[in-house]
């Protein structure tokens, strides 16, 4: 059966956005302890694109199987496992890329923000998938959590719809925004040396 692609982020409602994250039927890879362990041979680019040996993994599918089986630990190694191995993967930013995100209402009237990845995920930003903000404040870089400690690094697009859309909710000076009520600073904080 081909894969089909949802449709355009921008013309489902919440109800179609929920429907979407619960249909995505995910492997309980947090419940695996896989005695075997290993390398993957395997690296994510910033980009997004993934790569194995060497060669670039050029079919959509495989990429969206592969980010199933995805867990991130409290050193930032990413893992793919399986209930017979758990393999490193080489991650050079993030393991997905958030390439949209629309603005949704829930019941309440509150705001919700839908992300899709680009793996054709779709993340509402919240309590359980936060937004994080990095970088310097004349480079920031946004991140939003995904699943299994995994994030999503917002591309440049995804990055100017996610700021259009505090500057309308808060000053410039003080960028927020407010997803599935959790409130969330889009300035990160100044180095210091």
């Amino acid at each position: 059966m081909p894969y089909e692609p949802p449709p355009d982020l921008a013309s489902l409602s919440l109800a179609e956005l929920a429907q979407a994250v619960a249909a995505r039927r995910l492997p309980a890879v947090d419940q695996w302890t896989p005695a075997q362990t290993g390398d993957s041979l395997m690296r994510i680019a910033a980009d997004g694109r993934w790569f194995h040996d060497g060669g670039v993994i050029s079919r959509p599918a495989m990429v969206r199987a592969f980010s199933a089986l995805l867990t991130r630990d409290d050193t930032g190694q990413h893992y793919l496992v399986t209930p017979f191995e758990k393999l490193t993967i080489a991650v050079d930013d993030a393991a997905f890329v958030a390439t949209d995100m629309s603005l949704r209402h829930d019941d309440t009237g509150a705001d919700v923000l839908a992300f899709r990845l680009n793996t054709d995920d779709i993340v509402l930003a919240g309590p359980d998938h936060t937004l994080r903000v990095a970088g310097t404040p004349d480079v920031p870089a946004f991140y939003l959590g995904v699943r299994h400690g995994t994030e999503a690094r917002l591309n440049r697009s995804t990055y100017a719809q996610l700021i259009d859309h505090a500057l309308t909710r808060s000053a410039p000076d003080a960028l927020q925004v407010v997803s599935g009520g959790e409130r969330f600073a889009l300035i990160p904080a100044a180095q210091t040396a």
